[in-house]
Parts: structure tokens; sequence; C-alpha cells
């Protein structure tokens, strides 16, 4: 089954939300930590377009999503999500370069990535470099590792 990756519609606001927690449940976060992240993994269906959220849909299942925000030449892969299940069958890696070729065609040369820490090594592996750490949006006191990716023209 071959896998599209197209611009998500303002309609599955909801269904990526929820797929943004199952993702980050995937971890192994318990319950509080997820309730402490719901705000910040929640997209409004008047935020999808501006986002520039895309999806991995596979007959018409959303297995994955990310949105790239901000403005040429310095922008922020801002979300990545996986559906748990999907996870290891290549659907991050299909969604992670169609944001960066997006992004190269819009005229980006970097991209930063604030990352959960268990998905820094997809990043590493992508060709992201660390660049230091960020304090989480979500969790006082918690630090996530900020990586960049510069986009070769």
């Amino acid at each position: 089954m071959s896998v599209l990756i197209r611009p998500a519609r303002a309609t599955e606001a909801e269904i990526l939300s929820a797929l943004a927690l199952r993702s980050k449940a995937h971890w192994g976060y318990d319950a509080e930590f997820l309730d402490a992240c719901k705000d910040e993994l929640t997209v409004g269906a008047g935020e999808v377009a501006r986002r520039r959220a895309t999806v991995a849909d596979r007959d018409g299942h959303i297995l994955g999503f990310t949105t790239l925000e901000e403005e040429p030449p310095t922008g922020v892969l801002g979300m990545m999500f996986v559906e748990p299940q999907a996870i290891g069958q290549g659907i991050g890696r299909l969604l992670f370069e169609h944001t960066i070729a997006a992004g190269r065609e819009l005229g980006f040369v970097q991209i930063t990535i604030d990352a959960d820490p268990n998905a820094e090594p997809f990043y590493r592996a992508m060709g992201a470099v660390r660049i230091g750490n960020v304090p989480s949006g979500s969790i006082a006191y918690r630090v996530l590792p900020q990586l960049v990716i510069t986009i070769q023209r």
C-alpha cells in the first residue's frame, strides 16, 4: 500500500491532535505528563494551513504529520508525529524528507527542531545537528534538545 503525502485539511485538526498525543504516549510518558502536553500538542482547525501541516495518508488513514512553521530563511519543524503502530515503517522518513523538500521550495535554508529526547536519534540520522537545549513549552524545568538541519540548495 502506498503512502500519499499531502496537505492536511482543517477538518482533520482533531485527528492530528489525537494522533500527536498517541505518538507522544509511545515513549511511555504517564497520563499526568501527557495532560500537561495537551495544549502544546493541539492543532486548531484555523492553524492547519498557517502551520503548513502535511500528512502521510494511506488509504484514507492518517499515519503521521508534520508542521513547517515560520517564514524563510529560517523555519521550525513545529510538530512531527507518527502513529505508534506505524513507527518503524518509514513514515517518519517520508514525512521528514517531504517537509525538507517543501522548505527548500519555499526558500528556507535552515530548519530548527525542538525535539523530544527520544526522537533526537531519528533527527540526527536524518542529518540534523544538535545545537543546544531549549526549555519545554509544557513541562517546567524540562529541557529538550534543539537541533538544526541546513537545507542544501
